[in-house]
């Protein structure tokens, strides 16, 4: 994961929290004596996968949009862009003497102090700036300043996450994480900023309350052809340790969502990306679907087992337990109310990414469990899965940011290694 160079993590280090999930018979498998060693899938409290076919539905027909109540874009007229062409990151705070010399160095027309760090959630990393959102909207692209919804919720409080470290890091917007050692943060949004190795934006309170160090983050704008010669002048004027970052030009529309237009994390399912405005897979963008060897076997307890080998080191049974949490083994194939799709559940945005044709059809389809099951191996395995241990378990946390979620797909997949040994 890239990291914000030079910036202290100031968040104590991270408090466990582990809890015991009961679930009845699943967890009480034991072998007594006159007991046979394989018990029935019914007394494991888990399905009967033998005995459930694999059906490829069709995607549900969208209903019609309702009409928006938010208020309407700003003009472009209203916000001045300013586009950083340097990001500095200072490993402490920023001087009234160094800011003032920046800023009186030729071709420099702005700059702007923020504060910064490193917070971490579960043990992972996430690289913040915390913003006055009047000031710093004007630094942003076009299409991300007129984004109200955008705007509000970091007024609210909330984290706007960067779109390209969402999907690195499996956030799920809606969704409420606890900062190690630190408060409840909500990802709220998503935009991409285009600020090197910066991870989410927050607004100044909310950057207090985590305990980032003030002034030491600064953008610079100035004429795009000068950058090179404003980087070399800056990096004289700043301390050892400090770094000065050429910003690129932005590369496309922003791809801002409105808070709270994803999947929560819960204990009922979900995944752990955020949703990508077309729903389209691979195959529907154009680009095509990496193929794996699944087919179309006549059995979920065949598809897992044959899908497991997409990811060396992962067990079957805990695709199988993902499957029944997630959909009850494509018997609640969704759109769920924040987008997620198909008997395991993706979000279109995790499925661009991770997709697969399982079946050898020429497409990746979300709705297919011929294609989404091996794709859930795949997703688990770009997070360790197969290395087993807490690294599995670490990974399927990415699926669904629950450590008690975890727990439940543990659980249910003891039930069904003890089911079918």
């Amino acid at each position: 994961m890239s990291r914000l160079p030079g910036l202290r993590f100031f968040v104590p280090a991270m408090v466990i929290l582990t809890a015991l999930v009961a679930l009845g018979a699943v967890l009480l498998l034991l072998i007594v004596p006159g007991v046979p060693p394989a018990p029935r899938a019914a007394d494991a409290g888990v399905r009967d996968l033998a005995a459930i076919e694999p059906i490829a539905t069709a995607a549900p027909s969208t209903p019609a949009a309702e009409p928006r109540t938010e208020p309407a874009s700003e003009p472009a007229s209203e916000v001045v862009p300013t586009p950083p062409r340097l990001m500095v990151v200072s490993r402490s705070t920023l001087t009234e003497r160094t800011r003032a010399g920046i800023s009186r160095l030729r071709y420099v027309r702005k700059i702007d102090v923020f504060d910064g760090g490193v917070v971490k959630v579960a043990g992972v990393g996430l690289n913040l700036i915390a913003v006055d959102p009047a000031r710093f909207r004007a630094w942003t692209p076009d299409g991300v300043a007129a984004q109200p919804a955008l705007w509000s919720a970091l007024a609210a409080g909330d984290l706007v996450a960067d779109s390209s470290a969402a999907r690195r890091l499996g956030l799920v917007l809606g969704s409420h994480y606890q900062v190690d050692g630190g408060p409840r943060l909500r990802a709220a949004a998503a935009a991409s900023f285009g600020l090197p190795g910066v991870d989410g934006i927050v607004a100044e309170e909310t950057g207090r309350r985590l305990g980032l160090l003030p002034g030491v983050a600064m953008l610079v704008h100035g004429p795009q052809k000068a950058t090179a010669l404003l980087r070399k002048r800056v990096g004289r004027l700043l301390g050892p340790g400090s770094q000065v970052v050429a910003v690129g030009r932005a590369t496309g529309a922003a791809t801002a969502r409105k808070a709270g237009g994803e999947k929560a994390a819960s204990a009922d399912g979900g995944t752990g990306s955020t949703r990508d405005d077309t729903g389209a897979g691979p195959a529907a963008t154009g680009e095509k679907a990496r193929r794996v060897a699944v087919g179309r076997p006549t059995s979920y307890l065949e598809l897992y087992r044959r899908s497991a080998g997409v990811c060396p080191g992962l067990s079957w049974t805990v695709l199988a337990a993902i499957g029944q949490v997630e959909s009850s083994h494509g018997r609640n194939n969704g759109p769920s109310s924040a987008g997620a799709q198909g008997p395991m559940q993706f979000m279109p945005a995790t499925w661009k990414a991770y997709g697969v044709d399982g079946d050898g059809d020429g497409v990746a389809d979300i709705w297919s469990p011929y294609d989404a099951v091996p794709s859930a191996a795949n997703y688990l395995c770009a997070n360790g899965a197969g290395q087993g241990g807490k690294k599995l378990e670490k990974a399927i946390w990415f699926y669904n940011h629950s450590w008690s979620y975890v727990a439940k797909v543990m659980a249910v997949s003891r039930g069904y290694a003890a089911a079918y040994p």
